[in-house]
């Protein structure tokens, strides 16, 4: 393997690693900024430069112990570099049917000061302890097993694997059938992932360049996440409210459930993910989404009483989507979590009224943790504003379940009276 390896596809990641740990910025707009600065690259080194990049990130606490030191400069991420070419790879990377025996490293300069024998030993030593074998902070980890017990070793290696690419047919323009076909006639095979829209591709490509998704076929999305539309089971001609749309994911879901018909009001505090919604909206062909921006609490108190459906897709921790985000472990700190949690418990408050008597809302979350998740609800439901509620059905879903991402989603129905 490391014969192939090019001195300039390995300074590409050494500089993506240094802008995601010494300029603190998000792994994948560094990844997105990699590639477009190697146009030239074809498709196996451009997915040398974001795999490389993203496995590093994933484990880069076992590797900097490896290592000896945290790398500062940009020849201290070419050390890591090494470091991750010598080490067996990953369960995680044998599940995708990668060798896990290494051979030794390429004779370059920027290796010279590697002990191959020595960082062998330390990987046998630490990989026997979980914090630095999966790659986490200690203070994540003991948070993790509190909250999750005998779970927490399979949920956190399950977290630790590569994320699958996981595709929603847009019912608004096709099936899941005609997406297959469509993506099979551009040379992109996929299978089929659980019930509903979901397909998988069985290896990784540019879909973004496809007819598919230009002419809006198909929206890239988990499929633990495509649940959480169905769940809340709008239907159409219905109000529905999506109050913390963001980009507008599991909005264009709703759209695509409610067949176009109906109103569905898409809120978020920040206008500029609801220009991408709208964008994106656009291209799906969802005709009937009205965004609006939370300037104030009036923009929300308007709408009381007014939805069939609510959808609280709550800011939380992330720990559920670590296999896409695995930068976030380490921006992460346990007192943004409790910030986080405090957060989740103001929107279930302030929004829940937004649900008209004999509607229904979902809470939900990208979290793994029950202190975001059904202890929220239980605190929820013990409140003046709970008491006009009640909890009808929950799912809750770890990363190991199904090899998909982890997630929650409580549906609560509002009393009549």
């Amino acid at each position: 393997m490391h014969d192939k390896l090019h001195p300039l596809l390995v300074r590409a990641v050494a500089q993506a690693l240094h802008a995601i740990f010494r300029e603190n910025r998000y792994a994948d707009k560094v990844i997105e900024t990699a590639l477009r600065q190697n146009p030239k690259a074809g498709s196996r080194d451009r997915a040398f430069i974001a795999e490389t990049t993203y496995d590093i990130v994933r484990n880069y606490r076992l590797y900097t112990e490896l290592l000896g030191k945290v790398p500062q400069t940009e020849e201290d991420f070419w050390a890591i570099i090494g470091v991750h070419l010598l080490v067996p790879a990953t369960s995680a990377a044998d599940s995708e049917g990668i060798s896990a025996a290494k051979t030794a490293l390429p004779d370059w300069k920027e290796f010279k000061t590697l002990n191959p024998r020595l960082i062998r030993e330390k990987f046998e030593q630490f990989s026997k302890i979980r914090a630095i074998r999966e790659s986490i902070p200690d203070w994540l980890d003991e948070l993790g097993r509190q909250e999750l017990g005998e779970r927490w070793d399979e949920t956190l290696a399950a977290l630790n694997r590569p994320a699958r690419v996981v595709l929603r047919a847009n019912r608004l323009k096709t099936d899941r059938a005609g997406l297959q076909q469509a993506l099979r006639d551009e040379g992109i095979d996929t299978r089929t992932a659980g019930e509903n829209d979901a397909l998988t591709l069985l290896r990784r490509q540019n879909i973004f360049q496809t007819k598919a998704f230009k002419n809006g076929l198909f929206e890239v999305q988990d499929y633990s996440s495509q649940l959480v539309a169905t769940f809340l089971a709008p239907e159409p001609g219905m109000r529905v409210v999506d109050a913390c749309a963001g980009g507008g994911g599991k909005t264009l879901h709703l759209a695509a459930l409610m067949q176009n018909r109906g109103s569905l009001i898409a809120l978020d505090t920040f206008a500029w993910k609801l220009d991408e919604l709208r964008l994106r909206a656009r291209r799906a062909g969802a005709g009937n989404i009205e965004t609006r921006t939370i300037e104030t609490r009036k923009v929300v108190k308007r709408l009381y009483g007014s939805a069939d459906r609510l959808l609280l897709d709550v800011p939380c921790s992330g720990l559920g989507v670590l296999r896409r985000n695995p930068d976030a472990k380490w921006k992460l700190l346990p007192e943004s979590i409790e910030k986080l949690r405090v957060t989740q418990q103001e929107i279930l408050q302030d929004y829940c009224l937004i649900t008209k008597p004999g509607g229904r809302m979902v809470y939900a979350t990208c979290s793994i943790l029950p202190s975001e998740n059904r202890e929220q609800v239980a605190r929820f439901l013990e409140s003046e504003a709970g008491k006009k509620f009640r909890l009808l059905d929950e799912k809750s879903i770890l990363p190991q379940d199904e090899g998909f991402d982890g997630f929650y989603m409580a549906l609560l129905g509002r009393e009549m009276q």
